[in-house]
């Protein structure tokens, strides 16, 4: 009896019913080759991880150094609980987020990223038709393939996202061209004063073949303006802001703040928002995961104007304990990029989806039926 029960259970073990179960209770076995089978960001990553070349696959996932920043922004979200409250009428949800005057469906907001066709031949096209139809917020990186005329007129106008410059033409004519788009806000990375240590770059650099060729690959917003560019400025100063001020209409908003310190001086600055940010972990690697650090720039600047977060967001539950530490809203990037790399359009709109659905889930859970109902007390460090 005891033989015949013994190797039941081996054929059991051995059983695909049995495969096919432990598929769906252990994430690591469930392995999805279609974008139908996508339940969650890390299926998207695998099938991204299918779709594209190394060197391509990196671009998306590298970081700086060790990328050990990179990895604590993903961990730190681990360390941040969250405590929900009961008998709380969740019956209907608001996620719904206003930002200089204009709202968006989700406060979940696409980050910049530029140079997309490396994943997806539509690139930022096909992003912004994603944003736009599920009424998420995109912000355009300056270094797009396409032009943000075109991503405009693709899905709607965002933001742009500028590295300064010290050629200050240049800088005027992207601010010109962004207004004439229709974008409403600027946003400035500052976290930039030198080029990260980009070790997985290097190396497909070195290694690749070296017959191929990037030519094809445009960089939109440039080709209007015939003067010199660059793009970097380790000179750039607090002072400097005055000038952004006086060239331009848009809010202007601070990409890259970290401390308390700088949270003050974007006060005393008069800029319109900040983005706490790290840069993913692909420039500066400070070890400190972005949800460690804002609620010391939140405290500062909270109330008084909008506080986004960005780096590490892979579940819906991150963007609410984002929120639950100070920030009105979140920036992500890798893991629509996940979506474009394994759908193109198809694949960012899924990845929105899928976030969204997980965030409005833990709003139900958590006892808050709008963003403005989330404080501090639902969140635990």
């Amino acid at each position: 009896m005891i033989d015949e029960r013994r190797r039941f259970l081996q054929w059991l073990a051995a059983s695909p019913m049995l495969l096919s179960a432990s598929a769906l209770a252990r994430p690591e076995y469930a392995k999805p080759e279609t974008l139908k089978q996508a339940l969650n960001i890390a299926h998207l990553q695998q099938l991204a991880a299918a779709n594209l070349n190394l060197d391509d696959y990196h671009f998306i996932v590298g970081g700086s150094d060790d990328m050990a920043t990179t990895a604590e922004n993903i961990a730190a979200f681990s360390r941040v609980k969250i405590r929900p409250r009961r008998l709380v009428d969740v019956s209907q949800v608001d996620t719904s987020v206003e930002l200089f005057g204009q709202r968006y469906a989700s406060p979940i907001i696409l980050a910049p990223v530029g140079n997309q066709m490396r994943i997806s031949p539509e690139g930022e096209l096909a992003t912004a038709r994603a944003a736009a139809g599920m009424q998420h917020l995109m912000i355009s990186s300056m270094m797009t393939n396409y032009s943000i005329a075109e991503i405009a007129d693709a899905g709607r106008p965002g933001w742009l996202q500028l590295y300064p410059s010290p050629n200050r033409e240049f800088m005027a004519y992207l601010l010109s061209v962004a207004q004439e788009a229709g974008c409403e806000t600027v946003v400035l990375t500052i976290d930039g004063p030198t080029r990260g240590n980009h070790e997985a770059e290097r190396w497909f650099r070195m290694n690749r073949d070296k017959t191929a060729t990037s030519a094809g690959i445009r960089l939109g917003n440039f080709e209007g303006y015939k003067g010199r560019k660059g793009i970097g400025d380790p000179s750039m100063t607090w002072d400097d802001l005055t000038w952004f001020r006086a060239n331009t209409r848009m809010n202007l908003v601070l990409k890259g703040i970290v401390t308390a310190e700088d949270a003050r001086l974007c006060r005393k600055a008069g800029v319109d928002g900040v983005i706490v940010s790290n840069h993913g972990g692909r420039q500066e690697g400070n070890g400190r995961g972005t949800v460690d650090v804002l609620p010391e720039v939140a405290d500062e600047l909270s109330g008084r104007m909008p506080v986004l977060v960005d780096g590490g967001i892979r579940r819906g539950a991150d963007a609410f304990k984002a929120l639950g530490s100070g920030a009105d809203a979140v920036c992500v990037g890798r893991p629509y990029l996940f979506g474009l790399a394994a759908g193109g359009q198809q694949g960012v709109e899924l990845s929105l989806k899928i976030l969204d659905s997980e965030f409005k889930r833990t709003l139900q859970y958590a006892g808050t039926p709008a963003l403005n109902t989330i404080t501090k007390s639902h969140v635990w460090s």
